[in-house]
């Protein structure tokens, strides 16, 4: 099957630091492709190399079948972007903003724009200053699928998106996928990968650490659990949730007239599901614990001093997503003008 994004031992250093390290990576034609990491893994950095915002120190990227350098304006038609924050202050309206990246990007079908923003809960008529963070990321979102492009490379794109509305956005993903298009978009929450990807990079200090398909990340996952059970339980519960290989962290309390057991649960959670059907519960909650604690530590991977987020690429350094993008489309004047080969991002 062809790659739409292919990259080869692509590295971005700014100044000393390195932000992406001999990354290599294959993105099938028709994917959802997701990278998760931590602030300043290098998300950002890869994405906007995908875009011409920033080149290359060595190593090479293509994207589509063309490296973004001599694609020019033509390549990023191709390509709906959606930045990490975006930066909306315009006085002129929803509407307008996007009659505006219609035009650079090219044909749009009558009437979609308001479609995608009524599956939103998106005004159009408002001015764009006036809007929440979250309506922002409403519009980002629109301009981004606009135009039915093929290549989606979309920065944290639930950020500020109510839950209703993230599960709108999961659908829109699922039927571009099913459209042909091709998806790559980013994270630190490690849910919505589940919930979006077909195939999952995780990346860390610039650096990939695996490349996985989501049902095997799904099967090395790791939960934070609390059950409550009826009181006089403890000993019971105690005695098969010990005996559970995959639980780990186990400790007991009691409130509310009941026994309260919380621990960490690796990989599948069946076991602890049908352990606990023995008594009467009364209440459960599973959550996923931060990435670096879930994902980073799932292959053996210790977080230290000197890789936490931000060592590897620091605000001002290019991975900020807020430094210097302004709009979201990628043909935009405002991208297509402002491009980096240095050392401060896209500005």
């Amino acid at each position: 099957m062809t790659a739409a994004v292919e990259t080869a031992a692509l590295t971005k250093r700014f100044g000393a630091r390195p932000a992406l390290d001999g990354v290599d990576l294959v993105v099938e034609e028709g994917a959802v492709f997701g990278v998760i990491g931590p602030n300043g893994a290098g998300k950002t950095t890869l994405m906007r190399l995908m875009l011409d915002i920033l080149r290359p120190t060595s190593g090479s990227v293509r994207v589509l079948g063309e490296e973004p350098r001599a694609g020019g304006p033509a390549l990023r038609r191709r390509i709906g972007f959606l930045p990490g924050e975006l930066r909306l202050e315009s006085r002129i309206t929803g509407r307008e903003l996007l009659r505006h990246f219609a035009e650079i990007s090219g044909p749009v079908e009558r009437g979609a724009a308001e479609a995608l923003a009524d599956r939103l809960g998106l005004d159009l008529g408002r001015q764009v200053r006036t809007l929440s963070k979250g309506n922002k990321q409403k519009l980002g979102l629109v301009q981004a699928f606009l135009h039915r492009p093929r290549l989606l490379v979309l920065d944290e794109p639930t950020s500020g998106l109510d839950p209703l509305v993230q599960q709108e956005f999961l659908a829109m993903l699922r039927e571009a996928r099913q459209g042909g298009q091709t998806v790559f978009l980013s994270s630190h929450v490690l849910s919505e990968i589940q919930q979006a990807a077909d195939r999952v990079a995780i990346l860390r200090a610039g650096r990939v650490v695996v490349v996985s398909d989501v049902e095997s990340l799904r099967e090395t996952a790791v939960r934070r659990v609390r059950v409550g059970v009826a009181a006089g339980s403890e000993g019971g519960l105690r005695a098969v949730l010990e005996a559970l290989p995959n639980v780990t962290g186990l400790s007991f309390g009691a409130e509310d007239h009941r026994v309260r057991a919380a621990a960490t649960v690796e990989g599948a959670i069946d076991p602890f599901i049908k352990a606990i059907a023995r008594f009467p519960v009364a209440d459960l909650t599973v959550e996923e614990p931060d990435l670096e604690e879930s994902v980073l530590r799932l292959y053996g991977e210790r977080i230290g001093d000197g890789e936490r987020a931000g060592d590897g690429e620091r605000a001002g350094d290019g991975e900020r997503a807020g430094d210097g993008e302004r709009a979201a489309h990628p043909s935009s004047p405002l991208h297509g003008g402002h491009r980096g080969t240095g050392k401060r991002g896209a500005r």
